[in-house]
C-alpha cells in the first residue's frame, strides 16, 4: 500500500516506523528538516520537506495514486484541510488527527462533510484506556474485544498466587473458569504457552475470556478486585479532561493538580464537580498535603515524561494501590515497567494500533474485517480480532485438522453471544468473531496462517 503521512511528530514517526515494517510504501511530509532527519536516517521511508496543504507538495508525494493519507500535524484545522485536499487530488482514503475538545461533539458531522474515513483523537483514546484499567485496577492493562463480550487482562504473578509453579494444564483443572492464559512475558521474552508450560513468580500473564469469567479467575488466584473510589491526576491537559469526564459518570471522586494557573481556571469551568488544585505535581510535600496515601489511584499525565515518572514513584512510595503514568518516549517503557509502575499509557502507540487495524483491514484480501488490534507483550506480539464474513476452506473444519503457524494461537471464538475457549474439536464458522494471538507476525489475511490438512504449519 502507498501511504502519505503529513506531520513527523511522535505519532507520525511511530506510524511511519510500523507501517514501513509491514511492507507499505511510506512517504512523510513535514516543514521541519530536523524532524525529517531522524526518519530519513532510521526508517525505510521517503521524506519530503514542505507544507502538507500544498497541492504541489502533495502531487510530488504521489497523492494521485495514494491508498491512504494520514494527517497528524499539531493543528486540527490543518489536518482537516490536508485530508480534504488529498481526497480531491485522488487519495483513496484519509485519516485526520483531531484533538481539540471543542470538536468532540462534532466528529461524526466532520467525518461526513470532509469525507474522512477515520478520525483519531489520541488523548481521548488514551483516556478510554485508562478508564478501562481503573475498572479492573489489579490488572497491568486491559483490552476489550467483541464489543465488550471478551476482555484480555494483563496480570503480574506474585508469590501469593496459588498458580505459581503450576502447569497450564493443571490450572484449568483446579480453577475451571472459562478463561485462557494466552501469552506470557518472562524476562522480556514473549511466549505463546502450551499445556506443559509452568507459571513462575514475576511472569506477566495475559488472561482472556468473558469479563465475569476473568473476574472469577482473578478472585480464585487471590487477586481481589477492589473498586476505585478516589483518583488523583497530575497534569490538566486533554487526557485529564476526557478521563475526568468519564470517571465522574461512574461516581469516582477526582482531584487534578495542574501547574499552569490559566489551565486551572479553564478546568474549573469545564469540570465543576472536580477539585482543581494549582501546584507542582512532583512536589512531595504538596502531594502529602493533598492526602496522596489515601487515594485509590494515582495518574500522572503531564507533558514531561521525567515528571510523570518521578511523581508515579512518589505515589508507589506512598502505597497508592494503583499507579498509572503516561510516557511518550518508547525507549523509557521497559525501564519504567521494571521499576514497578503498575500501568503505562503511550498515546502514540494507542493511535498507531488504531490506524494499523484500519490499514490491515484495507489490505485484507479475504474481506474478513479486523475489528480490534492490540500490540501486547512489549510490542512482541499482537492480539487481533477478525469477523469471518466470507466463505473459506478452513471454515467448519476442527482446529486439530488445520495447519496453524506455531506462534499463532486461536484464543477465543465468539458465536453470536456465546464465548468459546476453543479446543481441538471446535471449528470456526461463517459469521464468527475470532481472536488470535500472534508472536512476531502481522496478521492481515487469514489465508496466510490457516489452511486445511494438519497442524503446526512452519512458516
Amino acid at each position: 500500500m502507498k501511504v502519505i503521512i503529513i506531520g513527523d511528530g511522535k505519532v507520525g514517526y511511530s506510524l511511519a516506523e510500523h507501517l514501513s515494517k509491514e511492507d507499505n510504501d511510506v512517504t512523510i511530509i513535514d516543514k521541519n528538516p530536523d524532524a525529517l532527519k531522524k526518519a530519513n536516517e532510521y526508517l525505510d521511508v521517503m521524506c519530503i520537506k514542505g507544507n502538507g496543504v500544498s497541492t504541489k507538495i502533495l502531487l510530488e508525494a504521489g497523492v494521485r495514486d495514494t491508498d491512504l493519507l494520514i494527517a497528524a500535524t499539531a493543528s486540527d484545522e490543518m489536518n482537516m484541510v490536508c485530508c480534504l485536499t488529498g481526497k480531491k487530488l485522488g487519495a483513496k482514503h484519509t485519516i485526520a488527527r483531531i484533538r481539540d475538545p471543542e470538536y468532540a461533539d462534532e466528529l461524526s458531522l466532520l467525518k461526513k462533510e470532509l469525507e474522512l474515513d477515520m478520525i483519531i483523537n489520541p488523548e481521548r483514546a488514551a483516556a478510554r484506556e485508562i478508564a478501562r484499567i481503573l475498572r479492573f485496577p489489579q490488572a497491568v492493562n486491559i483490552e476489550v474485544f467483541a464489543k465488550g463480550l471478551v476482555e484480555m487482562v494483563e496480570i503480574r504473578v506474585t508469590d501469593l498466587m496459588p498458580i505459581v509453579n503450576m502447569k497450564l494444564m493443571d490450572i484449568s483443572k483446579y480453577y475451571p473458569s472459562s478463561i485462557l492464559i494466552a501469552a506470557v512475558l518472562r524476562d522480556n521474552e514473549a511466549i505463546i504457552p502450551r499445556g506443559d508450560f509452568q507459571i513462575k513468580t514475576d511472569d506477566i500473564i495475559y488472561v482472556i475470556g468473558q469479563p465475569s469469567s476473568v473476574t472469577n479467575f482473578c478472585k480464585k488466584i487471590r487477586l481481589y478486585v477492589q473498586k476505585v473510589k478516589s483518583v488523583m491526576v497530575i497534569g490538566g491537559g486533554r487526557i485529564a479532561y476526557y478521563l475526568t469526564k468519564s470517571l465522574e459518570e461512574t461516581g469516582m471522586r477526582v482531584k487534578i493538580i495542574e501547574l499552569d494557573y490559566d489551565k486551572c481556571v479553564s478546568l474549573t469551568e469545564l469540570l465543576p464537580e472536580t477539585l482543581i488544585i494549582n501546584g507542582d505535581g512532583s512536589d512531595e510535600k504538596l502531594l502529602e498535603s493533598e492526602n496522596l496515601s489515601e487515594m485509590s489511584a494515582f495518574i500522572s499525565l503531564t507533558n514531561r515524561d521525567e515528571d510523570n515518572f518521578m511523581s508515579a514513584l512518589l505515589a508507589k512510595q506512598a502505597n497508592v494501590p494503583k499507579v498509572i503514568t503516561k510516557i511518550s518516549k518508547n525507549n523509557y517503557l521497559n525501564l519504567i515497567k521494571n521499576l514497578g509502575i503498575d500501568s503505562i499509557i503511550n498515546p502514540s502507540l494507542i493511535t498507531t494500533n488504531l490506524i494499523l487495524k484500519f490499514v490491515r483491514g484495507l489490505k485484507n484480501a479475504l474481506g474478513n474485517q479486523i475489528e480490534s488490534l492490540y500490540r501486547i507483550i512489549n510490542n512482541q506480539a499482537e492480539a487481533v480480532e477478525f469477523t469471518i464474513k466470507e466463505k473459506a476452506d478452513f471454515l467448519d473444519v476442527p482446529l486439530k485438522n488445520l495447519k496453524i503457524h506455531r506462534d499463532i494461537l486461536v484464543a477465543v471464538i465468539v458465536r453470536k453471544n456465546e464465548i468459546i475457549i476453543p479446543h481441538g474439536n471446535d471449528s470456526i464458522h461463517l459469521g464468527d468473531s475470532v481472536i488470535f494471538i500472534a508472536k512476531n507476525k502481522q496478521i492481515s489475511d487469514l489465508s496466510d496462517i490457516i489452511t486445511t490438512g494438519g497442524v503446526n504449519l512452519e512458516l
